[in-house]
């Protein structure tokens, strides 16, 4: 179930999404994209703020955004992306083929 009090962003000049709780940033994953892959190379949460599932929704939001797109592929640098994916398997098309 998604928390609607949250607030995701996509900030393209610093290479992240964001995930905000009224005021408060709560979690960040960092991305490189090259024009064809995004590469997620990080996610995090602010401390205070773990145990709450905010990782998890700020992936889920950020796969949904470039599903709808439908112009790049993901490669899962990140381990919690990865284990992500694991989890949501029908979120594995948007993977990029490993070479």
């Amino acid at each position: 179930m998604r928390v609607t009090e949250l607030r995701f962003t996509k900030e393209t000049d610093a290479s992240r999404y964001t995930l905000h709780r009224g005021d408060d940033l709560v979690s960040v994953l960092d991305y490189r994209d090259d024009g064809r892959t995004v590469a997620m190379t990080r996610a995090y949460t602010v401390p205070t703020f773990r145990g709450h599932g905010y990782a998890g929704e700020l992936v889920e939001r950020a796969i949904e955004e470039l599903e709808q797109t439908g112009d790049r592929k993901v490669v899962p640098v990140c381990w919690y992306v990865a284990d992500w994916f694991e989890e949501n398997p029908s979120h594995r098309g948007i993977l990029s083929p490993r070479p």
